[in-house]
């Protein structure tokens, strides 16, 4: 991801204001550390950029760092690129090593395909019918289903920027205007999608997670929404290599939190098209597993009328007292105040995880003496959220 390392230099230089197209909204220093984060506006988006300095034992304690920050960074990748070039030629940044070139030919990618999390509040389906496909890498699959179905939208929901970028070229460059990209965690973008408005959704080869389990997309939550989000008769497809996983989803979907369902499973089920990862799994003579589960019912409609503001909450002394790095932990979701940055004595800015276990927003909070916001976009509108938005809200309020 872009980066370049610098010299270093008196960070009393950066202030706020515009540097070419690149606003400074603020800047804030980590209060257990040497590295600051820059709040930047560029163009339509607003993010953070991470200066890293090492510590003073460190090998390369005459080097510092000036990338991304990972919470915040947007789809569009050449934005960081083009604010950290404009920030660093703003300041005479000293550059030893650097990865933000700029290729004119790919900063374009049409907006009308990418989607974010928070369009899908309010949200027109004009399609005949709805597909989606969690953790589509490559994309083949999910081209390949756009175009064999020109009347029937395909939402793609990928983590990965690189994947989901490559995937926005691929759309123009065929023509389509059936797909939608999502760059999200699909456990949360999930519980944004109205009930009962697919006909299926795929999860095909998801990374298995055998050390990190509670990391898998499949869940007994995950499978309680893709019910929720299928029409009756619609069916969660899962397509895998590893045996391990397999056994795993069979007994997540007739699990002792499943009262009723109709599972079918298939083994080295040839499909009208291989993916490149697929293709190296044949290759190996691997084994491939499907399973299908049918949704039995229709669901209740999905209500967000969730309001994540901080009414009059605003930044006082006591708050940096009271923060604790300690998580805190309660019956179904857990609140993680992970850092406080400070910009000078009259604001911070709190990086934090909280929400759901198996499905946790990471967000920054920012703090003046008038209010406090999300930075950068507000939680997922889920129930899970908005109960620990309300527990935040009382442990800042002193």
């Amino acid at each position: 991801m872009p980066h370049i390392t610098v010299k270093p230099f008196e960070t009393s230089v950066l202030q706020k204001g515009k540097y070419s197209q690149t606003e400074i909204l603020f800047i804030a220093k980590d209060r257990h550390s040497d590295d600051e984060l820059i709040g930047v506006h560029h163009e339509d988006e607003s993010f953070l950029l991470h200066l890293k300095k090492p510590k003073t034992s460190s090998k390369s304690k005459n080097l510092w760092l000036l990338k991304y920050d990972k919470v915040t960074r947007p789809l569009k990748v050449n934005l960081v690129k083009q604010a950290i070039a404009n920030l660093s030629k703003a300041f005479e940044m000293e550059v030893t090593q650097s990865n933000i070139a700029v290729h004119p030919a790919k900063v374009l990618v049409s907006n009308k395909y990418e989607k974010n999390i928070e369009d899908f509040t309010n949200i027109e389906f004009s399609f005949e019918s709805i597909s989606i496909e969690v953790g589509f890498g490559s994309g083949k699959h999910l081209l390949y289903q756009a175009q064999k179905n020109p009347n029937r939208l395909f939402i793609g929901i990928e983590i990965h920027t690189p994947s989901a970028m490559q995937v926005l070229k691929q759309i123009e460059l065929l023509g389509l205007e059936n797909i939608w990209v999502v760059n999200y965690d699909a456990r949360l973008l999930l519980e944004m999608i109205p009930s009962n408005l697919c006909s299926e959704i795929f999860v095909h080869f998801p990374v298995p997670w055998d050390k990190k389990p509670q990391r898998r997309v499949i869940s007994s939550s995950f499978l309680q929404e893709s019910m929720r989000v299928l029409k009756k008769e619609g069916r969660l497809e899962l397509r895998t290599d590893s045996y391990k996983y397999f056994w795993y989803a069979l007994d997540t979907f007739l699990g002792n939190k499943v009262s009723k369902t109709v599972v079918e499973v298939r083994k080295n089920e040839a499909l009208e098209v291989t993916s490149k990862y697929e293709a190296r799994w044949l290759k190996q003579e691997k084994d491939i597993y499907d399973v299908y589960v049918k949704s039995l019912e229709k669901s209740e409609e999905r209500v967000l009328n969730f309001n994540f503001s901080f009414n009059n909450i605003s930044y006082k002394q006591e708050v940096l007292d009271k923060i604790t790095s300690k998580p805190l932990v309660f019956v179904d979701s857990f609140i993680h105040f992970e850092r406080i940055f400070k910009i000078k004595e009259e604001a911070i800015l709190i990086k934090l995880a909280f929400g759901s276990f198996d499905r946790p927003e990471h967000k920054f909070i920012f703090m003046n003496k008038k209010g406090a916001y999300y930075f950068h976009s507000n939680p997922v509108k889920t129930l899970t959220n908005y109960k620990t938005h309300l527990k935040i809200m009382e442990y800042l309020d002193v």
